[in-house]
């Protein structure tokens, strides 16, 4: 490992990190901004965050080692998925990282160990969120292996890096089926963050809540790490249409001065996507569960009419 890669390890996880909360805050507010509410401050995760780090961690009686490893896995998972995502400076890949199978695998690790949790503490609750949690898990992954395989078929290889750095060379136009992803990748992110129309994480009603269910019985710097780690997750699935569809930002050159661009260029394009999100999630209601196919049957369409066109073109 070169020096050059082990500073975009360090710059990468650092900003994902800083980052991510922002983007769960500007959804809310304009979330609140749509129903004629002023909704909580821009930084209010990060202060959500510091209070819960600050806290006693309390486990139930019947919970095992695996509610107490969980909040760990899952933020380790998701760290280093985040890795094989560039946000802001984009180096040569080396060994595994930035493999898109690996990707998707680092992704359902984190989940996993979200359900057992679940399970684990006994909670009348969380078994019926990490009932939910997988059944739409088992919907739903199929349609994303299809949509990174649409991915992959378009861009000729399964390297991350490879993607971002051809489209950064092109440019959309020069790829207008990444217009079909985008669209397929949007749905995953509404998807994998537990967004409207699928489940709403900011309710606490036991009869609709899925990811909230799981974490129910988590407190203190458990549930801290849980909350990060599910903002981690959002912002690098949105970093990832981000840096295909508008790579405009993403820096080739180790420089302090194309660094600070690239991050602002990123805080910029995620704020506006977060802000589409908060307006998809405004502009519709909570899909009944039997319900729910039929959102992910486009993404599933849209990437197997890619697939079909790349092989045949």
């Amino acid at each position: 490992m070169n020096l050059d890669f082990f500073i975009y390890l360090v710059i990468n996880t650092l900003v994902v990190v800083t980052i991510s909360p922002l983007f769960v805050s500007l959804t809310k507010k304009v979330k609140a901004k749509t129903q004629g509410r002023q909704g909580p401050p821009i930084f209010q995760t990060y202060f959500i965050l510091i209070k819960l780090l600050k806290k006693e961690v309390i486990y139930s009686p019947n919970s095992s080692r695996i509610m107490r490893v969980t909040p760990f896995v899952t933020m380790a998972a998701l760290l280093v998925a985040a890795l094989f995502v560039p946000l802001v400076y984009l180096p040569e890949p080396q060994g595994g990282i930035g493999n898109i199978i690996l990707f998707l695998y680092l992704i359902a690790l984190a989940r996993f160990f979200m359900a057992l949790a679940g399970l684990d503490a006994g909670s009348s609750f969380g078994g019926m969120g990490s009932s939910r949690e997988m059944s739409i898990s088992a919907i739903i992954e199929p349609t994303t292996i299809i949509v990174f395989a649409a991915l992959a078929f378009v861009f000729k290889t399964l390297n991350i890096f490879d993607m971002f750095a051809s489209t950064a060379a092109n440019g959309l136009l020069e790829t207008p089926t990444l217009i079909l992803i985008a669209i397929s990748l949007f749905i995953i992110i509404i998807v994998e963050t537990s967004r409207i129309p699928v489940d709403n994480p900011e309710t606490h009603l036991e009869l609709t809540m899925i990811h909230e269910g799981m974490i129910l019985e988590q407190s203190g710097r458990n549930l801290a790490l849980l909350e990060l780690s599910a903002a981690v997750k959002m912002t690098i699935l949105m970093a990832l249409l981000i840096n295909l569809i508008v790579p405009f930002g993403l820096t080739t050159t180790l420089t302090l001065a194309g660094i600070l661009i690239a991050l602002v260029a990123f805080v910029v394009k995620g704020s506006i996507l977060a802000g589409l999100i908060g307006l998809f999630e405004s502009s519709m209601a909570k899909k009944r569960f039997f319900q729910l196919p039929s959102l992910f049957a486009m993404a599933f369409f849209f990437s197997t009419l890619i697939i079909i066109m790349a092989v045949f073109s």
